[in-house]
């Protein structure tokens, strides 16, 4: 694999409060392009979608769901989202309409749900209409608990199965390093998990009928992963998830295999820099198809079909929060699940928490500014001179 970094001027990635910056030409390998602002002070966005008519939906982490409509943010939140714990890596997560919204109406969302024993990941849907969310109903609750790492992202096969994501929670184990929660399939520490849109777990799941392992797991052995998608050619899920100091990883998921987590791994404790793996390979334990030393804290993810970039074709895309950068990653084309090279398309724009491709074949991020209103951008492609 091969990394390249472009650099860019910082002063042209200070987005917030500053909307000439944010107009100023950007280089790299293959494409220069713009970075102009779509939907100013919010506070932490988290998720972006679109539904048929245009409207651009916008998670805030806080709680609430917002409408970019004629490309205008909406003042009131959207009525009928439930309650979220909002604290710490708490809050409101993804935002997913259904494959048939345009029938249906049927919005999905993610977020830490309240429970008895603090919070855990939930996944509801509920009908969208009038800019209201109503007939609210659980989808998914997974049986876990802890001080944070929820995953949360949601993805949509070609069949119609919902995936979604849970972190490990932050479980931590001392000794056996099997014994942690994230490879204990009875619960849902650090897995992801395959469901029918109203939540019924698939007869064709990988752990049905297995005494001891929660049927809706698809995979397991995570700590937190932020990014989740389905390839729509190939129909293959891909993931990437947090590493601790070190080790991000993105991976190629198949049914009932174990991702290793914390038994192997390319991370070391925060802090300390002390080891928290026994290797960085195990038996019946997955390699990441790719990995991040030191992390960029990975967060959305996507692969990008439009034709705004042409030369990007292909390439997947993931946000840095750490890294407050844009990471472009190019498959093998004669080696399929191996990516070849790195590019670094941004340095200091903000903690990405999202990114998208628009219906109209831009790139969009949902980026979080600590010190200001935080904002959704696109990246626009400026003909090379």
């Amino acid at each position: 694999m091969i990394r390249t970094a472009v650099a860019c001027a910082a002063a042209g990635w200070l987005l917030a409060g500053n909307p000439t910056a944010a107009q100023e030409v950007q280089r790299s390998a293959h494409h220069d392009f713009r970075t102009v602002t779509v939907a100013d002070g919010l506070d932490v966005p988290w998720s972006i979608a679109w539904l048929p008519d245009g409207d651009m939906l916008v998670t805030e982490r806080p709680g609430r769901l917002r409408i970019v409509r004629d490309g205008t943010l909406l003042p009131d939140p959207v009525p009928g989202v439930p309650e979220v714990v909002a604290r710490g890596q708490g809050g409101l997560f993804e935002v997913l309409p259904h494959p048939d919204f345009a029938a249906n109406r049927l919005l999905y969302l993610s977020y830490a749900r309240p429970t008895a024993e603090g919070s855990t990941t939930a996944v509801i849907r509920g009908r969208f209409e009038d800019d209201r969310l109503t007939g609210v109903e659980d989808v998914f609750v997974a049986q876990s608990r802890g001080g944070g790492h929820y995953g949360g992202r949601l993805a949509w096969d070609r069949d119609g199965y919902l995936f979604a994501s849970v972190g490990d929670r932050m479980a931590r184990t001392r000794g056996d390093l099997t014994a942690h929660p994230a490879q204990d399939p009875s619960n849902h520490h650090g897995v992801t998990v395959r469901l029918h849109d109203d939540g019924r777990v698939p007869d064709d799941n990988p752990f049905v009928g297995q005494d001891g392992v929660l049927p809706e797991i698809w995979s397991y052995g995570h700590r937190n992963p932020q990014g989740l998608l389905v390839h729509p050619d190939t129909g293959d899920l891909w993931a990437h998830e947090h590493g601790p100091q070190g080790g991000d990883e993105l991976n190629l998921i198949r049914p009932a295999l174990n991702y290793g987590w914390p038994v192997v791994g390319y991370g070391v404790n925060y802090r300390s820099g002390t080891a928290i793996h026994a290797a960085t390979l195990g038996e019946g334990m997955e390699s990441p198809v790719h990995f991040w030393v030191p992390s960029i804290a990975t967060s959305g993810l996507m692969l990008y079909t439009g034709d705004r970039f042409p030369a990007w074709k292909g390439s997947f895309f993931v946000g840095g929060m750490s890294g407050r950068q844009l990471a472009r990653l190019t498959p093998s084309v004669d080696e399929p699940g191996r990516i070849e090279l790195e590019e670094t398309l941004a340095y200091g724009i903000g903690r990405v928490r999202d990114v998208r491709q628009g219906p109209d074949g831009y790139i969009y991020l949902a980026v979080e500014h600590r010190d200001g209103p935080s904002q959704v951008v696109r990246l626009e492609p400026v003909a090379r001179r």
